[in-house]
């Protein structure tokens, strides 16, 4: 009865996550998205773009990974993607966060999901790869469906999304040049994106 309390005090925990909201619109442009959202937006992503990773993933531990990758958000808040103030104490936040948040668990659960936490951090596996791919293309895919109105809200400049995708290509060829056609290129042609 203990672990199971355990557990459901956690579940009764991330759902804290649906208010934390983020910089990106969702597709008909009327309000942000949050990171519950965004988590099984891209948790579906992988299971359907799975075949376009660049090496053999495990599509439900990528999945998993997806789905628990912005739980720390719940303490440590959104830090956008372009805010280069906010990301020079993310770190920080986003591990005290962890301490907190994945503590709250019995501990084998605790170790396994804080550890799928930390391998998406540390991008070396096939699936953090591709998990960072999703990360990565989901908001650029809303932006383009809502016209690229955030990116134009908070001036973004193509460098800015280069150097954030600068790994992209490691997890996806295909997906991130796919990007750089549909997504991005019309988008510094139309001014969405600044040069």
């Amino acid at each position: 009865m203990e672990e199971l309390e355990q557990l459901f005090a956690f579940c009764r925990e991330i759902d804290k996550e649906k208010l934390i909201t983020r910089q990106t619109y969702i597709s008909n442009a009327k309000r942000k998205e949050n990171d519950a959202e965004h988590a099984w937006h891209v948790a579906i992503m992988a299971i359907l773009l799975s075949d376009y990773a660049n090496e053999k993933i495990d599509v439900l531990k990528t999945v998993t990974m997806l789905l628990i990758h912005d739980i720390v958000e719940i303490d440590a808040g959104d830090t956008y993607a372009y805010d280069e103030e906010a990301k020079k104490t993310q770190k920080q936040r986003e591990t005290a966060a962890a301490d907190r948040i994945f503590g709250m668990l019995p501990k084998k659960k605790a170790d396994d999901l804080r550890g799928l936490w930390e391998e998406f951090e540390q991008r070396q596996t096939p699936e953090a790869k591709f998990a960072r791919v999703m990360d990565n293309l989901q908001p650029m895919m809303l932006n383009v469906a809502t016209n690229g109105k955030a990116w134009e809200e908070h001036e973004v400049h193509l460098q800015q999304i280069l150097d954030r995708n600068k790994a992209t290509k490691d997890g996806s060829q295909i997906l991130w040049d796919y990007a750089m056609e549909k997504f991005i290129a019309p988008n510094v042609k139309n001014g969405k994106i600044k040069k």
